[in-house]
């Protein structure tokens, strides 16, 4: 398997995770009553479901973005660029007094 693809499903999976996590962590917190929302309903469950599968795509696509991103190489060298110009003067306009 090529290591972008193997990388690409380890990211969504641990997005998964941490959806599940945050999932958890709302139905902990009641947040919205979203508990007593979730576990009084008959369709508690599939709503429950859809929480964490729309978390987790989102979860999942900052997770890979994030370890793409991080995977850039550092610049070498200097941080900074040298200066355009050593000292700034105003500049003489000429004026038509006529």
């Amino acid at each position: 398997m090529p290591k972008l693809i193997r990388l690409y499903i380890t990211q969504v999976a641990w997005g998964f995770v941490i959806s599940a996590l945050f999932v958890g962590v709302l139905l902990a917190l009641n947040v919205a009553n979203l508990r007593g929302l979730i576990f009084g309903s008959e369709i508690g469950l599939i709503a429950l479901a859809m929480i964490w599968f729309m978390n987790g795509i989102v979860f999942a696509g900052v997770q890979f973005a994030y370890a793409i991103m991080s995977m850039a190489e550092k610049p070498q060298g200097p941080r900074r660029g040298t200066p355009i110009a050593a000292e700034f003067e105003p500049a003489r306009v000429a004026v038509d007094k006529g």
